[in-house]
Formats: structure tokens, C-alpha cells, sequence
């Protein structure tokens, strides 16, 4: 006889649709439910989703603008100083070429291009870079443009708006008292502080975390907590692909099982907001990928920063045989 847990998931969907947030031992008991629960918790995560999205898919698009050559040490990252990872180095892309990859991304029916640069923070050339390139895309293409620059200072923010950017991306990764163990470089309260300086400035913030890299499932509480706090509209949730050459090459703790409750728990605190499936979705979540789209309600196509993705058209497919939906312009 299959045992079975008999709590009601469906009690936490009551909750999320009515704001109550969940209790710690709530939260905790979505991460631990046991595996033959998975569908039924899948379920209850789904109602909130449809509630507020349908069986609608948001599909984002990343372009490494600016490879390596980072002082970071964030052990997760085949791009940060301390990284032995044979990845392509290269300085920040011309104008010319971020456009190209928008007009890329619209092919791929991707509603948001995500312009990715790596390094604490743009250069005042860097910057304008990217503000003309946005400037050009927003007149050429109907898209959501996010920025990932880094840490901001001064009025780059409001350089940034102005030129017509729509969301800026600044993960906290992990949580507040796992964070030294990842990067020391810079701290958790900067991450934050970049996060409200572009909401501040009028762009939609995006922020998420990485699950996989040591921390304990009362830290992915902390983390999901935090992000409702933060009141992220798009939360992306990755999944550490443990890339050689890395400090955390290594780990290797996700199983498909457990990244699907992550999504469920993501979904339930934070009910209204785009979860996004990101890094390290094929890698971990293998032939369970479809499931991933139950509790939420975006992903990424195409190839990530230094690592590669699922082909777009394998993505468009998993979408319609669960017989959801793209939506092709989510601005």
C-alpha cells in the first residue's frame, strides 16, 4: 500500500488566493511533502497560478552582452574571477548586435529579451550601450526589455527608464544568512538596495534566487519570504548547474522531485507574480520539465549566460501539449 500524506494542499491555495501568507511550518511542510503527494500539491499550486495567469506562458530571452572579465567571486558563476571555467570572454557587445538578438528573441516568440552583463556594475560606456540599444529595440519591436547589469549607482537607473527599460534584474540568490558562504565580494543588502533603486526610478523589479548551493530548506523559506517582501513582479527561480571549473562544481543535491515543490512553495508566497523557470531547468528538472509549468508561468528559451538551454522549439512544444498557451507580447 502507497502511503500518502493527508494534508490538504488545497488549504494553501485557499490561503495564497486570499493573501494570507503561509506559517513557517507550512511553508516547511511543502519543501518535505512526500513524493507520492507531488501531483495533488502540483494541483493546488496550479489554482493559484490559473487563477491570476490562465494557462498563459511567458517566454524571456537572455543575450550575454558582456562575457567574463568579472571581479566578482560568486562561487556559482563559470564568469567570476576565481572561475577556472573555459567560457568565451569578451568585452560588451556593440549596439548592432544587441538589437540582432532581439529581433532573435521576437522569432522565438519570447515577449521579454533580457540584457545580461556581467561584472559589479555597468561602466559609464557600458551603460550607454545599452541605453541605445534599448532606444533602437523599442522602436523597432514590440518587447519587454529586463536589464542585468549589476549593482547600480547614481542615476543609472533613471538613464536606464528613460531609455525605455521595463524591468531590471538584480537576484538576491540565496538567503540573507547563507549569502557570505556564495559571494563575498559584495553583500546581501546591496542586492537589495539595487532592487529599490530601479523600482524607485519606475522600472518593474525582478529578482530571484538560486536553489543548489548548500543552503537548507528553512533558507529557501527565508529566500521565497524575502522576495515577497521585496514585492518582485518576476521571480526567477534557478537551479544550480554545477559548472566545472566552478568552487560549487560539486554540488550535486537537487533532484526533480524537490525543485517542483520549490516552484509549488514560490507559487503559494508569492501568488500573484511571474515565477519564472530558469537556469538549470533541463539540467535538474529532466523529463519533469512540463511539470515545472503548474506552479509557474514563465521560462527561459534559448541558451542561458554560458550555458546552454533547451532549442526553443522543443520549448514551444512542451507548451502546447500541455495545452497552455504563449503569450507572445507579455508587456
Amino acid at each position: 500500500m502507497i502511503k500518502t500524506n493527508t494534508k490538504n494542499w488545497e488549504t494553501y491555495a485557499d490561503k495564497a488566493l486570499k493573501g494570507d501568507v503561509l506559517t513557517t511550518a507550512e511553508a516547511m511542510s511543502v519543501l518535505e511533502a512526500d513524493d507520492n503527494e507531488l501531483l495533488s500539491l502540483l494541483q493546488a499550486a496550479f489554482r493559484v497560478r490559473h487563477h491570476y495567469f490562465g494557462k498563459k506562458v511567458k517566454l524571456n530571452m537572455i543575450i550575454n552582452a558582456k562575457s567574463g572579465y568579472c571581479p566578482e567571486d560568486c562561487g556559482y558563476c563559470s564568469q567570476s574571477i576565481i572561475s577556472k571555467a573555459p567560457i568565451e570572454k569578451y568585452t560588451m557587445l556593440k549596439k548592432e548586435i544587441i538589437v540582432a538578438g532581439a529581433r532573435e528573441a521576437l522569432n522565438r516568440k519570447a515577449g521579454t529579451y533580457c540584457i545580461v552583463a556581467s561584472g559589479y556594475g555597468p561602466t559609464a560606456s557600458e551603460l550607454e550601450e545599452v541605453v541605445e540599444a534599448v532606444k533602437e529595440i523599442k522602436k523597432e519591436l514590440k518587447m519587454k526589455i529586463c536589464a542585468c547589469l549589476g549593482i547600480l549607482r547614481d542615476d543609472q537607473a533613471i538613464r536606464l527608464k528613460e531609455a525605455g527599460v521595463d524591468r531590471y534584474n538584480h537576484n538576491l540568490n540565496t538567503s540573507a544568512d547563507h549569502f557570505a558562504n556564495i559571494t563575498t565580494t559584495h553583500t546581501y543588502d546591496q542586492r537589495i538596495q539595487t532592487v529599490e533603486m530601479a523600482k524607485e526610478a519606475g522600472i518593474s523589479p525582478c529578482s530571484g534566487c538560486i536553489v543548489g548551493m548548500g543552503e537548507t530548506k528553512k533558507q529557501v523559506i527565508q529566500i521565497a519570504t524575502a522576495l515577497r517582501e521585496l514585492n518582485a513582479d518576476s521571480i526567477p527561480v534557478n537551479f544550480l548547474n554545477p559548472i566545472k571549473g566552478t568552487p560549487l562544481e560539486h554540488k550535486k543535491e537537487l533532484n526533480p522531485r524537490y525543485c517542483l515543490k520549490v516552484l509549488a512553495l514560490m507559487r503559494f508566497l508569492n501568488p500573484n507574480k511571474e515565477i519564472r523557470v530558469s537556469g538549470g531547468r533541463e539540467v535538474n528538472l529532466g523529463q519533469l520539465q512540463p511539470l515545472s509549468l503548474y506552479p509557474a508561468n514563465a521560462i527561459f528559451v534559448g541558451d542561458y549566460l554560458t550555458t546552454e538551454g533547451q532549442e526553443a522549439n522543443l520549448d514551444h512544444q512542451m507548451i502546447e501539449d500541455l495545452g497552455f498557451e504563449i503569450e507572445l507580447c507579455a508587456l
